[in-house]
């Protein structure tokens, strides 16, 4: 009896390192700097704990709207908005979605995720996360001013057509039984 229990507690804890071994490192790497150069490794701690702050600040209120949206918004819509047959819509409302955002990239995957669960289109929401990493309304705002206009205008007039050219070809390339099992993937994760 104890024997199960040592192994059921041993096949646990191996399951937590292997889950969160990318930590585990980190933590590892930032102990090490710290025993090299003590100022150096206690600026890489405070700085991974300001960035946890900040995520950890961010990711609830975008977990509970993703929460709603996936309630409040039914698959035939996003599939009518963004899916297969909906052209030029698509392009606009991941231009649309990418652009009013405001967060850093990773506060993307939440909706990213979403979109796949309801069907949206590969190339769109490859194309909604070009747009969110670059021409979001803030990022915008902060290039023309230190920027310039002329800047901001070429990067944005090179950068869009760029992203979804390229979420296109990748769309292509990729095989339909990858596609379909990412969106299954999609599917069975989200609740």
């Amino acid at each position: 009896m104890i024997s199960n229990e040592n192994n059921a507690m041993n096949l646990g804890i191996s399951t937590m390192l292997k889950k969160y071994r990318f930590a585990i490192g980190l933590a590892l790497v930032i102990a090490a700097i710290y025993f090299t150069n003590r100022s150096v490794g206690t600026e890489a701690f405070d700085i991974s704990v300001s960035n946890t702050k900040e995520m950890l600040s961010l990711l609830p209120p975008v977990f509970i709207l993703v929460g709603l949206l996936d309630v409040w918004v039914p698959k035939e819509t996003i599939i009518r908005y963004m899916g297969e047959d909906s052209s030029w819509k698509g392009i606009l409302m991941a231009l649309f979605l990418g652009s009013a955002a405001a967060g850093p990239l990773y506060v993307a995957f939440p909706i990213t995720a979403l979109l796949l669960r309801k069907r949206a289109r590969l190339a769109y929401i490859l194309f909604f996360l070009g747009v969110w990493s670059t021409t979001k309304l803030p990022i915008l705002l902060y290039e023309i001013s230190y920027m310039g206009l002329k800047f901001t205008a070429i990067h944005a007039a090179v950068g869009l057509p760029f992203f979804l050219l390229f979420s296109i070809i990748i769309e292509k390339v990729m095989p339909e039984d990858s596609r379909e099992s990412l969106y299954r993937k999609a599917e069975m994760e989200l609740p």
